[in-house]
């Protein structure tokens, strides 16, 4: 292998990622980024169809395929063929970790299911994702983000009660399966290493699942007082004041001053210490009932001011404020590079070779800023050593490095069209 990662808490941990798109591939992307050995199955000649979504570079890129493949080594196989499942089983026995994608059943319609896997590496940690989860009567229906996010209850509470409900600008329900298949993954690895028994597991994530995990207190209350959570705009049920506010200059500010101490702050910050005495306010359930009066209030004093201006108001009388931010925004902003939240990486252009890291020498690049990942590790912190690669990039010197092929093998593989 030309690369390499020496780095993180999953240096030596080797992730054999199958799959393409988002769900899948966004742990993956988080698993190398902690330092483990990602090689990431794609069919040979068009590879992920991510590689080509959205804005495009010169070649014809992704942008977003730069961050979202980072660290990882690309090797293609045509697993429609029986020689590329042969390999590949070659390369899961000497793997940690499978995670894949596909529809449920795929895996076993190759004959590289979980037990099949496990007579060939009983230690391998297998991650599922899928739309619905790898049982139940929707398993093998079409698991996209925007039916998952839909079914899973997201959509439901999103948006206005008078209009239809709204998405954000994301495929949210997929990143949020990818962070819990993070998380199922390091569980699993865990207890393969601690137990004593050195066995892995299959670990199975669905987006419905994902994004229900996320509703807070809506099964509860719904359970035990009836009560079903609606869309609200832009304030939280059952919590007064937090809210979005115009101001002066057009800009949009959020204020959250729903604490009892907080609320009494802010009201004394906007000039209104009526309200801010008003025991009728005192508590959040007193605030509830009188919502609209606050918010009003709200409004009207944030009309009056810019939106800077309002926020070190806000910011000297410690109340929790903040402006919305567009991603232009973000990189202007000095708390973001403090953060060190952008990260800068050189890659090679397509028709030059592989993808290089951001220490290169090479004059033929080109450079991108992609965002840094959380959580930051104050002694093995993750990093990006290098840019989504080449489809294929990596073939030979994995196959070679890790399963021995010869160059005779390699060839005949290129023939066959297996890679």
């Amino acid at each position: 292998m030309n690369k390499e990662l020496n780095h993180g808490p999953l240096a030596g941990v080797t992730v054999i990622e199958m799959g393409q798109l988002i769900a899948g591939p966004f742990c993956g992307q988080m698993l190398a980024w902690f330092g483990a050995t990602v090689i990431k199955i794609e069919p040979p000649r068009k590879g992920d169809p991510l590689r080509s979504w959205r804005a495009l570079d010169s070649d014809g890129t992704s942008y977003w395929w730069r961050s979202h493949a980072r660290n990882k080594f690309s090797v293609t196989l045509d697993l429609n063929k029986q020689a590329g499942r042969d390999l590949v089983t070659q390369l899961l026995i000497k793997a940690d970790v499978l995670v894949e994608n596909f529809r449920p059943g795929k895996l076993e319609s190759w004959g590289l299911g979980p037990e099949d896997l496990k007579v060939h590496n009983p230690a391998l940690v297998i991650t599922r994702v899928s739309g619905y989860g790898q049982d139940g009567p929707y398993r093998s229906q079409p698991g996209f983000a925007s039916a998952c996010e839909a079914i899973g209850g997201l959509r439901y509470i999103n948006g206005y009660p008078d209009r239809p409900p709204v998405r954000p600008n994301l495929s949210l329900g997929d990143t949020l399966a990818g962070m819990h298949a993070v998380i199922g993954t390091l569980l699993a690895l865990y207890n393969r290493n601690q137990s004593g028994e050195g066995k892995g597991q299959v670990v199975d994530v669905s987006i419905m699942e994902s994004v229900f995990n996320m509703l807070e207190g809506v099964v509860p209350e719904y359970s035990g007082a009836g009560l079903v959570r609606e869309p609200s705009g832009s304030t939280l049920t059952g919590i007064v004041p937090t809210n979005t506010y115009k101001c002066r200059d057009g800009k949009y500010v959020v204020i959250g001053g729903n604490g009892d101490s907080i609320f009494k702050r802010l009201m004394v910050a906007v000039g209104r210490v009526d309200m801010a005495e008003d025991e009728r306010l005192s508590t959040n359930p007193g605030r509830v009932a009188n919502e609209a009066e606050i918010d009003n209030a709200l409004q009207a004093w944030a009309s009056l001011h810019n939106s800077a201006d309002l926020l070190s108001i806000l910011a000297d009388a410690e109340v929790p404020a903040g402006p919305i931010y567009s991603v232009a925004d973000m990189f202007e902003d000095e708390h973001y590079r403090a953060r060190g939240l952008f990260e800068k990486v050189s890659y090679e252009k397509e028709t030059t070779g592989e993808s290089v890291n951001h220490d290169t020498t090479a004059t033929d690049t080109a450079t991108l800023e992609i965002p840094a990942l959380h959580p930051r590790l104050s002694d093995t912190p993750g990093r990006t050593e290098w840019a989504g690669p080449q489809l294929g990039a990596d073939t030979d010197s994995i196959l070679t490095s890790m399963l021995g092929l010869s160059q005779e093998e390699l060839q005949n593989l290129k023939t066959t069209g297996v890679i």
